[in-house]
């Protein structure tokens, strides 16, 4: 299996087509990043239920309905967990560098696992088997481009849920933006499938910055037509790309899966609240299905789409406001 290399890069430097000042680009990337972190935190209750055992999605909240058994019972409503925390850990090292530094990344990771780095209250109380294995992996020494498990059984969502700050970030070309998502997905997801899923989900974004109208149907074509096929194994890309995972959608912790229940999702709903309602609705991880379709319903609605007292609730703004201030100076 090939290995991403870093590419020199160049800032291009101009806004997304469709995005008319700095102020708006503020609401876009707010609602973006929010919206994945609320989406993180509305979804960590229900984690790990089956769609049965759900509440009523109207009454899908930070604090369930009175009698739900929820999952980590201990956390404080409001408080997002391992995926919010490593999506402000790439956003962070993306700004601090001005680049992908892929070994500035992973220590931002492995500081997450032992310190709580960017996590609410330094609280770590949600991490996958495969993520853990990674990050021990690279506490070991291991490099940041080979320490993430490559076989087909390791393809998790770990490295989808975080990706989205790079398309707020990034001001390159397509290509460059496929080679990166894919690139941050090594540390610790490094099968070319969870490649090419974060790759297609950071185009959608782009997609949705520049107004498109079928911001997926472009996001496929882009990433077809800017090397996906050179990049990747076409069997992968065909699997990741076809469109009866449409039909099988369930809210796992598949990438495949995930990436395609939050599309579900968001073309299934007409607003910000709804569409995490649905994401959650399908059970199981719904934490991240709700952090992944949240990011990309915050950019289409904006900040002001989500609900006022979801933003409200949300813990740990001393923590992505300065990101966010700093994303928008650039």
């Amino acid at each position: 299996m090939a290995i991403i290399e870093e590419l020199p890069r160049t800032r291009i430097g101009s806004w997304p087509q469709g995005l008319r000042d700095m102020r708006e680009f503020r609401s876009v990337a707010a609602g973006g990043l929010i919206g994945l972190l609320v989406g993180d935190a509305l979804g960590v209750p229900y984690e790990f239920h089956s769609p049965e055992k759900l509440p009523p999605p109207h009454l899908i909240e930070f604090a369930p309905p009175a009698g739900f058994q929820r999952s980590h019972p201990g956390v404080h409503p409001g408080t997002w967990s391992d995926d919010g925390a490593q999506a402000l850990i790439l956003l962070d090292s993306l700004l601090e560098r001005d680049r992908l530094d892929l070994d500035h990344f992973a220590r931002g990771l492995c500081r997450w696992l032992t310190e709580g780095f960017y996590a609410v209250n330094r609280c770590v109380f949600d991490i996958g088997g495969q993520t853990n294995t990674a990050l021990n992996r690279l506490r070991t020494g291991v490099p940041p481009e080979v320490s993430g498990p490559a076989e087909e059984r390791h393809n998790g969502n770990g490295s989808l849920m975080r990706v989205l700050p790079l398309a707020l970030w990034h001001k390159d070309d397509d290509r460059d933006l496929i080679m990166l998502a894919a690139r941050q997905s090594l540390p610790t997801h490094g099968h070319p499938r969870s490649q090419i899923a974060c790759a297609v989900y950071c185009l959608w974004a782009r997609s949705i910055l520049e107004s498109a109208a079928d911001p997926w149907d472009v996001a496929v074509a882009r990433f077809l037509t800017n090397g996906g096929l050179d990049i990747f194994p076409s069997a992968e890309v065909a699997l990741v790309l076809d469109p009866s995972n449409a039909d099988v959608a369930r809210g796992t912790g598949y990438v495949v899966d995930t990436l395609w229940s939050a599309k579900a999702s968001v073309e299934a709903t007409p607003d910000y609240e709804s569409c995490l309602r649905h994401a959650i609705a399908f059970g199981h991880d719904t934490d991240t299905t709700a952090a992944v379709a949240g990011g990309i319903a915050g950019l289409l609605y904006g900040s002001e789409g989500i609900p006022d007292r979801w933003k409200r609730a949300l813990l740990g703004r001393e923590l992505y406001e300065p990101l966010l201030d700093r994303l928008s100076a650039l």
